[in-house]
Order: C-alpha cells, then sequence, then structure tokens
C-alpha cells in the first residue's frame, strides 16, 4: 500500500488526483496541469515533497565521509547554509542518485534524496560510513513544501517563524537558513525562484493552507515535471541510473576532479572515461516537425541511429515538444526522431529551454 503524506487529506480537500509514485500516495494535478504550471511561470505554486527523504549526517567525521561518498566536494562549502548538487555513485560510476547537501557546520550537513530511491540511498550511505565518525539520522519527523515563481518568496515570506523571516529574505541562491527547527533553503526543481521549506510535520498543514490562503496555487507531479523538463533538470531513473555516467548525463560539472587526491567512490572509472571519444553527450532537443517527443523514442542522422530520449514532452511555455536525450558526440544541430514510425525533424540546443518564465533558446 503506497504511503501518504502528512499533507494527504489536504490534497484530497483540494479535489487533487492521487497518483501512485515512487512507493506514495501523491497528487498528479488539482484539477489542470497546464494551469499550475503557467502559475509556477507567471506567478506562485506549491508542491508537497514530504515524500523526498531528509537525512542528517553529524559527528566530527561528517564532511570527510561526504567528500568519500560524494563526486563533487563539500569541502567547496565554507559558509553555513550553502547548498552544493552532487551525484553519489557506485563503484562503477554509474549514478545512484543525484540529491542536494547542505553545510550547516563542520560536524553537521543535511542532504535531501529522492523518493524512490531513499530505501537504496540509505542502504548505500550506512554501508559506507563504518569507516567514520559520522551518525546518519533519517527525518522522518519533517515535512517538506516546495513554493516556486517568480512571487513565491514573498508570498511564503509572513507564513515563517518570525525569527526565520529576516535570515531568509537575505537568502542568496542555494543557500539555506534555520532556526533549529525550520529549515528554508533558496533552492527548487521548476526553473523559478523559491523555497524548499522542511519543517515539522505538526506545522505542515498550517502552512500549506496559509498558503493557499496566500493565493500559492497547489500543483502536482505532472507539473512538477514539465518545468523540469522546461528548466533542463535531470530525472533520476529516466534520465540517468545505476548504469549512467554522469559524463554522459550532462553531470559532468558536478565532479570535483580537483583535488586529484581526493578518492571518492567510483573516481577510478570516471578518470579513465574522461574525454574519451565514444562517451556520448547529453543534448536537448526541439521538435520542428509535427508530433511529440516521449521518453525512449529514437532518434537519426540519416539512416544511423544515433541515440534515444531520455525525457520528452510538450513544453506548455514555449508551446512546443521538447526532450533531453543521449546522443553520439558527432551529432550536430539536426536530427531526426522516429515517432510512430516516421522520422521528424528537430533541432538540437543545448538545455534549459526556459528560465525564470523566460524562453533560453530560440524557437
Amino acid at each position: 500500500m503506497d504511503k501518504k503524506t502528512v499533507l494527504f487529506d489536504a490534497h484530497e480537500a483540494m479535489g487533487a488526483k492521487i497518483v501512485p509514485f515512487g512507493g506514495w500516495a501523491m497528487p498528479l494535478h488539482y484539477g489542470s496541469q497546464l494551469e499550475e504550471h503557467h502559475a509556477v511561470r507567471k506567478d506562485a505554486g506549491m508542491f508537497d515533497v514530504s515524500h523526498m527523504q531528509v537525512v542528517d549526517l553529524t559527528g566530527p567525521g561528517a564532511g570527510d565521509f561526504l567528500r568519500r561518498l560524494l563526486a563533487n566536494d563539500v569541502s567547496r562549502l565554507k559558509t553555513p547554509g550553502k547548498a552544493l548538487y552532487s551525484c553519489m555513485l557506485n563503484e562503477q560510476g554509474g549514478v545512484i542518485d543525484d540529491l542536494i547537501v547542505y553545510y550547516l557546520r563542520d560536524d553537521w550537513y543535511r542532504m535531501v534524496v529522492n523518493a524512490a530511491t531513499a530505501e537504496k540511498d540509505l542502504g548505500w550511505i550506512n554501508s559506507q560510513a563504518s569507516a567514520f565518525e559520522v551518525e546518519i539520522d533519517p527525518r522522518a519527523d519533517l515535512a517538506m513544501v516546495a513554493v516556486q515563481g517568480p512571487n513565491a518568496r514573498e508570498k511564503a515570506m509572513p507564513l515563517l517563524p518570525e525569527a526565520l523571516r529576516g535570515p531568509a529574505s537575505e537568502l542568496s541562491v542555494f543557500h539555506a537558513a534555520t532556526d533549529g527547527s525550520w529549515f528554508v533553503a533558496r533552492t527548487g526543481y521548476t526553473g523559478e525562484d523559491g523555497f524548499e521549506v522542511m519543517l515539522p510535520e505538526s506545522d505542515a498543514d498550517a502552512f500549506w493552507k496559509g498558503l493557499a490562503e496566500a493565493g500559492v496555487a497547489p500543483c502536482g507531479l505532472g507539473a512538477r515535471d514539465t518545468l523540469r523538463l522546461e528548466a533542463g533538470m535531470n530525472l533520476y531513473g529516466t534520465d540517468m541510473d545505476e548504469e549512467t555516467l554522469p559524463l554522459e548525463a550532462g553531470l559532468t560539472w558536478t565532479i570535483a576532479w580537483d583535488p586529484a587526491e581526493r578518492d571518492f567512490v567510483g573516481r577510478k572509472v570516471l578518470d579513465a572515461r574522461r574525454g574519451a571519444e565514444d562517451n556520448q553527450k547529453f543534448v536537448g532537443l526541439v521538435l520542428t516537425g509535427r508530433g511529440v517527443l516521449r521518453n525512449h523514442q529514437k532518434i537519426f542522422v540519416g539512416d544511423q541511429e544515433v541515440g534515444e530520449i531520455t525525457s520528452g514532452g510538450f513544453s506548455p511555455t514555449l508551446e512546443k515538444s521538447i526532450a533531453l536525450a543521449r546522443v553520439n558526440r558527432s551529432v550536430a544541430d539536426e536530427c531526426d526522431v522516429e515517432i510512430r514510425g516516421k522520422r521528424i525533424p528537430a533541432k538540437v540546443v543545448k538545455p534549459p529551454f526556459v528560465r525564470n518564465g523566460k524562453a533560453c533558446i530560440e524557437v
């Protein structure tokens, strides 16, 4: 039976269509996925992301442990609250999960991992931790709400604890502040500004309803997916997985190669594959012919199959069909996508497609 977040009753009361997702019963939409998408691009929307797993790592060895565990380097984090995006790799260099980690003190880091991989992630993290002085605490007591859009921070601010409003108003992008109970991060998965708020489950219902009263639109998984696709953000299990190197998922920028002596998990494989001519590249596609781009459609240049779509769909902002794809390095500016047995032309672009409500590509 699918698990339910603390906000499940609120979703039902708001008329959400509930679907299974990663072992959870989650809202797909509240009537119109399209309206929810546009609300985030033009005003403010909120998402229940309480199904994601918050993990606190504490102890004198926490930093050294994360420098081994993650492909990115937490020693880059000098300011309390600073966040870092990283992949967690297996020994073969494949992506176990992508995640955000926050530095709070030298002996306290907070990590947020994906819902569908949480059990696997925790098993891997614990299996790697034995040589380090670190305690791993999955925070089952916290809910998480993402408030996203150009007006999101303004509408959310009055609902934060008074002691957090000042620090939250001064947050730079990819930074967080906490009062020890609530945790407010200027991060998101939509390509818009906003907050991701981790808070005690006992406070979640009032916060959610307060946001609704402030004019923040409740949004489901459908809009979350079209927004992240427009923003060129990877979805775990779709754009990468344990068989995929970050080098071939558009995530090379998340690997901290220096210092060379830092031996993070998977490094030996990545070092050997770095710059290899047969590595595929990760690109964006915009369909110029008629049709809709979908996951797993094959990509051709002439008669040669050169890759596959990893995430595809319709962009409500651009009113075009767009996709993320893994293709051979030889692919240049144009290709064809096989849709229902026909080859349809597409333009190759560099993601993102949309950020801060505006097109990042020519359409």
